[in-house]
């Protein structure tokens, strides 16, 4: 058991203003499980100014928070533990850091965050490590399957301006896939709209394309080419929920190994690679630093699997 003992008043500052009351708290009281805090939140624990709150609450400058002992029983270390492996391995995947911003070289097979069955992700692992770090949270995510650049901030200012840049398209994603067969040289951009949708027998979600959807937009370029297989450079101008996935398997050129929107017999064709991952990877992310201005571009390198799968298709270009 685990015990937060006294009260605690927060007087909110220019740097903390904006966020939401439950961000705020999340980041703030480390340790304490996320359905903890909803639940204080929920009960009216947590007073604003000496009024109860609403999760979606955005905190103000000198709004006074006041924050409950908090008693919980924390779990066992052994959860972490079983996963300790990749989260001691998360500093050596950092590209850069600096006081604002941290840029790293997600590993396949990690969330960005954890949530839905899935104790921990990258930002907690990040979190778990930099203990003293008041701030850390995700500009923007990646699917669990894919790897690469993900960028995450380490103050609100920094946060607020690099969503800006999000909403204006200021930031540059690329990413790496292998698709199935020849991709059509006059495929160049694909417009198609994107629906999400839950599965009913589980919580898991399921994107299509339809004419309800939300705008979507994604450019492919040709990079190599292999007898069954192509590799093609991607750029997503929007950032919709697995859109770079529903858009290949849109152009009946599914990505390799996509447990969900893949083509089975291709990913046969591919085990003699010893691939058995999503083939799909953020290679470089570009943006404006949130305090200096200056344009940065990061790249991250492909994994040994991805680099051994590409290596042999070339060997025996089956």
């Amino acid at each position: 058991m685990t015990t937060k003992n006294q009260v605690q008043f927060i007087i909110i500052n220019n740097e903390e203003s904006g966020q939401r009351i439950d961000n705020f708290l999340l980041a703030r009281l480390k340790g304490i499980p996320r359905s903890r805090i909803y639940r204080i939140i929920r009960k009216g624990e947590i007073r604003i100014n000496s009024c109860r709150t609403k999760p979606e609450y955005k905190i103000k400058i000198k709004d006074i928070i006041r924050i409950p002992p908090i008693i919980f029983f924390k779990k066992p270390h052994n959860i972490v533990h079983t996963t300790y492996d990749k989260v001691s391995k998360i500093n050596n995947c950092i590209l850069y850091e600096d006081e604002y911003i941290l840029v790293l070289n997600k590993p396949s097979s990690i969330a960005t965050h954890g949530g839905s069955g899935i104790n921990f992700g990258i930002i907690e692992a990040l979190r778990t490590l930099r203990p003293k770090e008041h701030f850390l949270h995700l500009v923007h995510r990646l699917d669990r399957e894919t790897s690469g650049v993900l960028l995450t901030a380490k103050k609100y200012s920094s946060l607020k301006l690099l969503h800006q840049q999000l909403r204006l398209r200021n930031i540059q994603k690329t990413y790496i896939a292998l698709v199935k067969g020849q991709w059509p040289e006059k495929i160049k951009v694909i417009k198609a709209p994107l629906l999400k949708k839950n599965l009913k027998n589980n919580n898991k979600k399921i994107v299509t394309v339809s004419d309800n959807g939300k705008y979507s937009e994604t450019h492919f370029k040709i990079k190599e080419c292999f007898s069954n297989a192509t590799l093609v450079q991607i750029n997503p101008i929007t950032g919709r929920t697995h859109q770079i996935r529903v858009h290949a398997k849109y152009a009946q050129h599914p990505i390799a190994f996509d447990n969900r929107y893949g083509d089975l017999n291709f990913n046969k064709q591919l085990i003699f690679t010893g691939l058995n991952r999503l083939f799909l990877h953020a290679s470089s992310l570009m943006f404006f630093h949130p305090v200096s201005g200056e344009k940065l571009t990061f790249n991250a390198p492909l994994d040994k699997q991805l680099n051994t799968c590409l290596k042999l298709l070339r060997k025996y270009n089956i």
